[in-house]
């Protein structure tokens, strides 16, 4: 549940069109101890407003010229997305009570005010108002750790696969191409079974972060389990602009890594498919790029292996890369 402390610096946005009521409002709420309050008697900047503060509670008059105030809820409906619309409406007309409820408020405060009314209701509607967002942003905490891998925050294979789909669609609007580069890490499991999982868990770390440094900002680098990364490149002329990367990913995977007191080295092996070259949809294309990791692994690792569609003998689907790295 939110603090006291929480609840008094919440942000508040008085709305009225009487400089009496506001001041009235405004002191009402200042000896109470809220410390961010704001008003406005222009009805037609609150939306704005709104959308630049991100409000807590709107106290809103429902009798304005201009706008009135279930106009001024139409409005704050098309920003508030979630659904929950953090206004507390003030009338004078019983009628007006069910009408706000039914516009979107979540309250209303009868006028003239009485002083036990207005502190109990405020106090209620922020309470309700800011679990509401700590509700929400825990919800967008657990869909990020849904989507991304917890040891090198890196998309997993979930969001993966949904970032190759759209790579391809773009591919397919503007008629170009994009690249899948399917990488496994050589001698991984020799470091991870001498030094332990501990060493193993800081070397993943290192190999995700250099792995984003020689990406481009555009491009999608994952890791889908164990010591496999898989990193998306979109916008490629040809089939040619996925090899100077590649070469450039098993370059800076080869630098040695000092966890420690120790310095450890590693390799890694990269498969490459093409869309739309060597498969069309995303389950084939990382499959053609497995196939071509598996090719790089055999042919002696620390190198790439490109798919190739238009050959059909196994030893000769593929064509092997190898790097050689100066350390």
């Amino acid at each position: 549940m939110p603090s006291q402390d929480e609840i008094l610096k919440a942000k508040i946005l008085v709305v009225d069109d009487s400089p009496d009521n506001i001041d009235l409002m405004l002191e009402i709420l200042r000896d109470a101890g809220y410390s961010n309050v704001t008003a406005t008697m222009r009805p037609a900047q609150v939306c704005p407003l709104h959308e630049e503060h991100n409000y807590d509670l709107i106290l809103l008059d429902l009798q304005m010229p201009e706008l009135n105030g279930f106009q001024v809820m139409k409005g704050l409906k098309e920003i508030e997305h979630g659904g929950y619309l953090p206004v507390l409406a003030l009338t004078a007309q019983p009628s007006f009570k069910i009408a706000a409820l039914e516009a979107g408020a979540r309250d209303f405060i009868s006028k003239p005010f009485d002083l036990m009314e207005v502190h109990k209701r405020i106090h209620n509607m922020l309470e309700v108002r800011l679990l509401y967002k700590e509700l929400a942003q825990y919800s967008r905490q657990q869909q990020e750790l849904a989507l991304h891998d917890p040891l090198t925050g890196l998309p997993n294979r979930r969001l993966l696969e949904d970032r190759i789909g759209h790579t391809l669609q773009h591919s397919a609007r503007v008629r170009g191409k994009s690249a899948i580069l399917y990488l496994d890490l050589d001698g991984f499991k020799a470091i991870n079974d001498t030094y332990g999982h501990g060493y193993g868990d800081d070397i993943l770390k290192l190999v995700a972060e250099r792995l984003v440094s020689v990406s481009r900002k555009e491009d999608t680098v994952a890791r889908i389990g164990g010591d496999e990364f898989v990193i998306v490149l979109g916008n490629l002329a040809g089939k040619g602009d996925a090899h100077e990367p590649a070469t450039k990913l098993i370059e800076v995977i080869s630098e040695p890594y000092f966890i420690n007191d120790l310095t450890l080295q590693l390799s890694t092996s990269i498969g490459i498919s093409i869309y739309p070259d060597d498969a069309g949809t995303v389950d084939a294309l990382l499959g053609a790029a497995d196939a071509a990791l598996y090719e790089a692994k055999r042919a002696g690792k620390n190198r790439y292996c490109c798919a190739q569609h238009d050959m059909t003998a196994a030893e000769s689907n593929l064509q092997s890369h190898s790097v050689t790295s100066v350390v």
